[in-house]
């Protein structure tokens, strides 16, 4: 390895001159710092970040919590935030929860004893209204941003999340003014506000049109296509008059979507289903689906102009971003005749 002492000894000049000239101090010639600069890269010299680190209070890391690389969602919001804190200068530690709350505060817990500059975390939804390691957050002043909504358990953090309330409302306008009045709703994981705010713009949209929610509608699905097929199943036995799905997310709707397409139903002359998220999935299914543009990228570059300002003593405000519906192929004009009817004519 390395180092200034190496440098100095080639060069003919002290250590002091060599360190001054490679942070670009001003009472170093010019011509001197590009020569000790460019000395320093043809030896290969890399700086020691953690001594930098610990001379300046400041490591330049930060923290990234999110459930997994496995939920489309998180690909490009991960992207957006690598990409920023390049820009920066500053290096990204990754850890995955697997939606579990002891992984959550294990990752946290590491990350703090790395002297993180800041945490951005996608929190692991729950119904406590506490949480230790939130509290230990708080009281250290570390600066944190959420990625997503804000809960009871971590209320005192600026977060970046989709307006999902209007999101919900106008997806589900979107099928009312295809003609659908018989909307099912496959919802979420029940702890995550996301879930209750997308359910709850149903709700908005359903009253505005002079509806009221049925609850032989309402299916619990979850997160993943296998939570969707399983949606599906419980739907067909129980509400196969439907005439659109809506479901929580792209995931569910194309987990739904196969099963519809396997029992002989078409997309949409039969039923029309719809995603959240606009993910590249719902983009090349083999119907592409009606989704909403969650702005994914614009989430994390959010997040980090967030934290920027807490790095420098601001307190900026929680972000809501708008997601616009895109209409595709897998939504259309509500079938005049109920899904048993159909598939019986579909069979004669």
């Amino acid at each position: 390895m390395v180092r200034l002492k190496d440098i100095a000894e080639r060069a003919g000049v002290s250590m002091m001159t060599v360190s001054k000239a490679l942070r670009g101090a001003p009472d170093v010639a010019e011509s001197t710092r590009t020569r000790l600069k460019l000395l320093a890269q043809q030896m290969g010299y890399v700086p020691d970040s953690t001594a930098q680190g610990l001379r300046n209070g400041r490591t330049r890391i930060f923290g990234l919590v999110i459930p997994s690389m496995a939920n489309p969602i998180f690909a490009r919001l991960v992207l957006a935030i690598q990409e920023r804190a390049y820009e920066m200068g500053y290096d990204v530690l990754l850890g995955f929860t697997l939606y579990n709350v002891e992984r959550e505060e294990s990752w946290i817990r590491r990350f703090l004893s790395r002297r993180v500059d800041g945490l951005l975390i996608a929190p692991v939804y729950r119904l406590e209204q506490e949480s230790a390691v939130y509290k230990e957050l708080i009281a250290r002043k570390t600066p944190v941003v959420l990625l997503g909504h804000s809960a009871p358990f971590c209320s005192g953090f600026v977060s970046v999340a989709t307006d999902d309330a209007t999101a919900g409302f106008n997806l589900t306008q979107h099928l009312l003014q295809l003609g659908h009045k018989k909307i099912a709703f496959l919802s979420g994981p029940p702890a995550t506000p996301w879930t209750r705010e997308r359910f709850e713009g149903y709700r908005r949209a359903l009253r505005q049109a002079g509806m009221e929610v049925d609850e032989r509608f309402i299916f619990q699905a979850g997160r993943t296509t296998e939570d969707g097929a399983k949606a599906a199943v419980q739907m067909l036995h129980e509400a196969p008059d439907a005439t659109a799905v809506q479901a929580i997310n792209d995931l569910v709707a194309v987990g739904c979507a196969e099963v519809l397409l396997k029992q002989g139903v078409r997309i949409p002359e039969d039923i029309s289903v719809v995603g959240f998220g606009n993910t590249m999935l719902s983009e090349f299914f083999r119907m592409p689906l009606t989704t909403v543009d969650q702005p994914k990228h614009r989430l994390g570059s959010a997040a980090i102009d967030a934290m920027t300002q807490l790095l420098r003593g601001a307190r900026p405000e929680s972000k809501r971003l708008p997601a616009p519906v895109i209409a595709r192929a897998s939504s259309g004009t509500a079938p005049a005749t109920t899904m048993p009817e159909r598939l019986r004519q579909l069979k004669t």
